[in-house]
């Protein structure tokens, strides 16, 4: 089990996640912000690996206007060495690896030019762990998407989209329960038409599940994951008080983390924190589960 945030981490001098305006787009600002980005994701990781958390979710603005057809830098060949660099330290350390793209990226969408928009962004999330020489559990997580009005058309223009990936996307992708639309159990009617791996969220099956118990609805999910795609990731969560039901805490309640450590103590994962306070929280968390058999740091 290794324990990871996602992308920003405030105890570092820098981003990795710099970027700019469209309009003030220009092949030197953009080498500029690349350069910038992936040495900061190099004090990123350095940081974690001194400090036990061997999972992070990298930007999605790591290469900013990557899939915009603005962007005529190739910026996989330019940067290649940074990238195989980065790549050797993740291998080296055994770090665990994902993107997210954002909720612009829908592969149930009606509409042909959003499908189309979101393949160019999930080839883009795909070539960065690729320039990396990750391997395939180096994943790239979406939602299934909306509704539409209707939920069983909408899973099967999913089905249909997905199965005519290319390989280099369609390898990488796994889908997660969300809050509102699609529960785990949703996820896994997905999975048994498609092989896509179901990424649990925790947090997410709390407010909308099918009466699964947490080690129920881990195993179910578990077994969506071959080899090939490493051991399951979850992400994890609780609520903020006194705030609209689904808003994600602020910093990590550490009793309910280690009441779900051991409610899941039958079942290895790596866990996401999706928590506001990122690095800050990832390190009480680790201090919580030093301890765990499963834990590796």
């Amino acid at each position: 089990m290794k324990i990871g945030y996602p992308c920003i981490n405030r105890s570092v001098d820098c981003t990795a996640n710099g970027t700019f305006r469209l309009k003030s787009y220009s092949e030197k600002r953009l080498v500029e912000t690349v350069g910038k980005n992936l040495a900061c994701l190099k004090k990123i990781l350095c940081y974690n690996i001194e400090h036990s958390m061997l999972f992070l979710r990298i930007s999605s603005d790591i290469i900013p206007f990557a899939s915009h057809p603005i962007c005529a830098v190739n910026w996989k060949k330019y940067f290649s060495q940074e990238f195989k660099a980065l790549g050797a330290l993740i291998k080296k350390h055994s770090i665990r690896i994902s993107m997210h793209p954002d909720q612009f990226t829908i592969l149930n969408a009606k509409e042909r030019r959003i499908i189309d928009n979101s393949i160019r962004e999930l080839r883009y999330h795909a070539a960065v762990l690729d320039s990396m020489g990750l391997d395939t559990t180096a994943k790239v997580q979406v939602h299934v998407g909306g509704v539409y009005g209707d939920k069983k058309e909408s899973m099967r223009r999913f089905i249909e989209h997905y199965n005519k990936l290319e390989t280099i996307i369609s390898r990488r992708l796994v889908i997660e329960n969300d809050d509102r639309l699609y529960s785990l159990k949703d996820c896994c009617a997905i999975h048994e038409q498609t092989g896509i791996p179901v990424l649990f969220d925790v947090f997410h099956h709390s407010i909308l599940n099918n009466k699964e118990t947490v080690p129920a609805a881990l195993s179910r999910a578990a077994a969506t994951w071959q080899k090939s795609d490493g051991i399951p990731m979850i992400d994890y969560s609780s609520q903020e008080k006194n705030e609209r039901n689904g808003k994600h805490v602020r910093s990590i309640d550490i009793r309910d983390f280690k009441r779900f450590l051991k409610l899941s103590r039958n079942h290895d994962f790596d866990c996401m924190l999706e928590i506001k306070d990122k690095e800050r929280s990832a390190l009480k968390a680790v201090t919580a589960a030093v301890k765990d058999p499963r834990f590796s740091g």
